[in-house]
């Protein structure tokens, strides 16, 4: 048995901000972040009622309603996020408490912006097992509260949301995955925790915000993002016209179009939502894949090849049969 998603859902914060509007707060403009990543807007949480909880606990009733599953009938749930509301308890604890799903083991994933297709692999490996039947994985994220506002190269990138899959045990599905990890890149992309502070050392130091390399990643991701299409393919022994969709982490519009180019594929199989959400981190492919099931592009049979990377650094990627 493999896994197979069932449902999806997803949750953007009603907020919509432009680049005009962030240009009147920061030296920016819209032609400068639209020629370098291909964003015209994004979501961002605007009040304190919009939380990571509520956007992820949204997404999820919207995929168990379209998989028709009761909250009770899940035997796990992953939140794949590194903006949770809280230190511990995890954020899929809270989610299971929302949702009422009494039977369903709960953790966190921190893989960055590669969190939910590691949530992905892991429910795979779980249903190879024989463990588990049906799980619920969420890609969540609050980044707003976590960038610098003076920084226009970094905070421009990002917005906030939520994207959710259920995910049931089937004899078709899963075809194919693979993931991994270069702590050896981890200076590039990061974003550093409380300080030491005890009776022995103390500090005042505030957590720091997120910090980025953008060329860094930049080439990290066209280069290893094609390298996992490439491997994955041949791991499942398929060539890239087979497949009908490729999913790819919304990071930037040029790295996509990049990796299309070196692929030799014509965009149409590279669908983007980066130019209304930006970058949401481990929200990205299942905010994406919820669109396009929404607008109908999805046909039962379709084959569809979901590839994201982020920091850490990790990067992972699923070949699957919608």
């Amino acid at each position: 048995m493999r896994a197979k998603i069932i449902g999806t859902g997803s949750c953007l914060p009603e907020k919509i901000v432009t680049n005009e509007t962030l240009s009147a707060i920061m030296d920016t403009s819209d032609q400068w972040i639209r020629s370098r990543t291909g964003i015209r807007e994004r979501h961002l949480v605007s009040s304190e009622t919009e939380t990571t909880l509520s956007m992820a606990v949204q997404a999820a009733r919207e995929a168990l309603s379209d998989a028709d599953i009761l909250p009770q009938q899940l035997d796990l749930i992953i939140v794949a996020t590194v903006s949770s509301d809280y230190i511990t308890p995890a954020a899929a604890c809270l989610v299971q408490k929302e949702l009422g799903a009494c039977h369903a083991a709960a953790f966190d994933i921190n893989a960055a912006c590669s969190g939910f297709l590691f949530a992905l692999n892991t429910v795979d490996a779980y249903i190879q097992a024989g463990i588990y039947q049906t799980a619920l994985i969420i890609g969540v994220e609050t980044l707003s509260k976590i960038l610098d506002w003076s920084d226009r190269s970094t905070c421009v990138l990002f917005g906030d949301g939520a994207g959710a899959a259920v995910i049931k045990a089937a004899e078709e599905g899963m075809i194919a995955s693979l993931q991994g990890s270069d702590g050896n890149g981890s200076d590039v992309l990061v974003c550093r925790n409380r300080t030491n502070n005890n009776p022995w050392i103390s500090t005042d130091k505030s957590p720091d915000y997120l910090y980025m390399n953008g060329q860094e990643v930049f080439k990290f991701a066209v280069k290893k993002e094609t390298e996992c299409i490439q491997i994955l393919l041949e791991k499942a022994g398929m060539e890239p016209e087979e497949v009908t969709y490729f999913l790819l982490h919304q990071a930037n519009y040029r790295i996509i179009s990049s990796i299309a180019r070196k692929l030799k594929l014509p965009p149409e199989k590279f669908p983007t939502n980066v130019d209304h959400c930006g970058n949401t981190s481990a929200a990205s492919i299942p905010i994406l894949l919820d669109e396009i099931r929404k607008d109908r592009k999805l046909s039962p049979g379709d084959i569809l090849l979901l590839s994201g990377f982020g920091a850490g650094l990790t990067w992972g990627a699923a070949l699957l049969r919608w």
